[in-house]
């Protein structure tokens, strides 16, 4: 499902987030400040669909942390339950890793810690896997965040955007640290400088609380936006945002 809104497409992915096997939020990537909001990310996964979602985030944390996929069992039960396209991002860092998402049946895989650390290997991988890659990027005050946002470097989120401008990417997700999770609205202005520095379709994150949030970012080009926290505190309903905001 899409929005046109003054000729702009946005789509709205929910985010689900896995640890340890549930279905949990962080707040500005801190392992420390973690809520769990359920034991079963594959029936949190059916909930936003039933409600109206047409495609999901899905998060290995623990991957993320150790570098490797960890939460493999959980993807592929949302991905045989949830009916809708799945992408997944965190601890995808070899070849193998990978060809073994894509083979779970996800859509597209997000990738980030190791395209800033070895950028040839990512744009070969880009060419293998063509239109299946998105290029995560996770900035804190501008500078790209690796490792599950344990480290930040001294790369800026737009000079790592733009090496890979003529790789065959499906998108770049660009998540702002300090708005994610804390429902402060998203960083408006640093989510358009990467529109206006890249030609590949850009996907927010971070601090989304509700329509008026992803209409601001339609009307900034951003191809789609990442709800988390906001779903699951409550404090907006899936259905009325995608009836508000696709009834524009």
């Amino acid at each position: 499902m899409q929005l046109i809104y003054e000729k702009i497409t946005v789509l709205i992915l929910p985010a689900i987030d896995i640890r340890g096997g549930q279905c949990v939020r962080l707040r500005q990537g801190d392992y420390a400040q973690e809520t769990v909001f359920g034991a079963d990310p594959a029936a949190m996964a059916r909930r936003w669909v039933g409600e109206g979602a047409k495609f999901l985030h899905l998060v290995d944390l623990d991957g993320a942390k150790d570098g490797r996929p960890v939460n493999g069992d959980s993807v592929q039960r949302i991905v045989r339950e949830a009916g809708v396209p799945c992408q997944l991002g965190g601890g995808l860092r070899t070849e193998a890793d990978i060809a073994q998402a894509l083979s779970w049946g996800v859509e597209r895989v997000v990738i980030g810690t190791r395209a800033l650390r070895d950028p040839a290997w990512f744009t070969k991988i880009t060419r293998q896997f063509p239109h299946k890659i998105i290029l995560g990027i996770d900035a804190r005050d501008r500078k790209v965040a690796t490792d599950g946002w344990l480290q930040t470097s001294e790369q800026s989120a737009i000079e790592l955007a733009r090496q890979f401008a003529d790789a065959p990417l499906e998108g770049i997700i660009y998540t702002d640290i300090s708005r994610d999770g804390m429902m402060q609205g998203p960083n408006l202005e640093a989510m358009a400088e990467m529109v206006a520095a890249v030609a590949t379709p850009v996907i927010a994150s971070g601090g989304i609380r509700g329509a008026d949030d992803i209409l601001r970012l339609a009307e900034r080009d951003l191809a789609g936006c990442i709800v988390g926290r906001a779903l699951y505190e409550g404090k907006i309903n899936l259905r009325e945002i995608i009836d508000t905001v696709y009834g524009m």
